[in-house]
């Protein structure tokens, strides 16, 4: 009798910090479009997806997802807690831009009745009510996908300096493609492509989350300074602080 086949299950990550690093090789150079065409077009097609807070400067990466492809899957979370003027700015570039799998999730009401009934969380708790509207519900979006592309720049905060364009967490690969771009380069393809701007922008709010925890912006701040003010926070618990090497 023919010896039994034993099941193997493949226990390691999709991606590894070693996959990361020949991306960044092979990328290294290449404008942040191409390098997007090329893999939204190429070997990623089907198995990324574009994470977007339709904030303000989201513009310029969503533009460059859908030139390259405008059915790749943007997901959005929606806290519930959102600016009216972010979910109009996002209707407003879907429109535009053509996008066509934008997929909105949602906190778990079960979770938000258990953990956060009177709404009223963030005031005592950012960290928890993140977890809740933001990191839980990004999960269940990401779920399907192996990989996914991230807005974070570098120049938004001294926690973003260090950021490559290639990373991996928890076995799926991240993509930064504007992480070596500053504001100028930001400003100079909003006005190449004559991309509407958020509305709040004008009014001082330079990163835009959650109203009851984003502020304007004082002269010599970092862009990112009014979010969570009064608090010992600094992101959302969906991108970690990046360390120079």
């Amino acid at each position: 009798m023919a010896e039994r086949a034993l099941d193997r299950i493949d226990v390691r990550p999709t991606y590894t910090d070693e996959d990361a690093a020949a991306y960044e090789a092979r990328f290294a150079g290449v404008p942040a479009p191409d390098m997007l065409r090329t893999l939204l077009t190429g070997e990623l097609h089907g198995q990324i997806a574009a994470v977007s807070s339709f904030g303000t400067e989201s513009a310029v990466l969503l533009h460059m997802v859908a030139s390259a492809d405008r059915a790749t899957p943007v997901v959005f979370t929606d806290t519930l807690k959102m600016f009216p003027e972010t979910l109009a700015y996002r209707d407003t570039l879907v429109a535009r831009l053509g996008l066509l799998d934008v997929r909105v999730i949602q906190p778990d009401a079960t979770l938000l009745a258990a953990k956060d009934p009177e709404g009223i969380r963030h005031g005592y708790d950012p960290d928890g009510c993140c977890d809740l509207r933001k990191v839980e519900p990004l999960a269940r979006g990401l779920a399907p996908f192996e990989a996914w592309i991230s807005g974070r720049k570098g120049f938004q905060a001294g926690t973003r300096r260090a950021l490559p364009r290639f990373e991996v967490e928890d076995g799926r690969l991240k993509l930064n493609p504007l992480a070596d771009w500053d504001k100028a380069a930001l400003n100079g393809y909003f006005a190449a492509y004559d991309l509407p701007r958020h509305p709040l922008e004008a009014e001082g709010y330079l990163s835009i989350g959650c109203a009851p925890c984003t502020s304007k912006v004082k002269p010599g701040e970092d862009p990112r300074a009014g979010r969570w003010r009064g608090f010992d926070k600094i992101e959302c618990g969906i991108h970690r602080p990046v360390s120079a090497a």
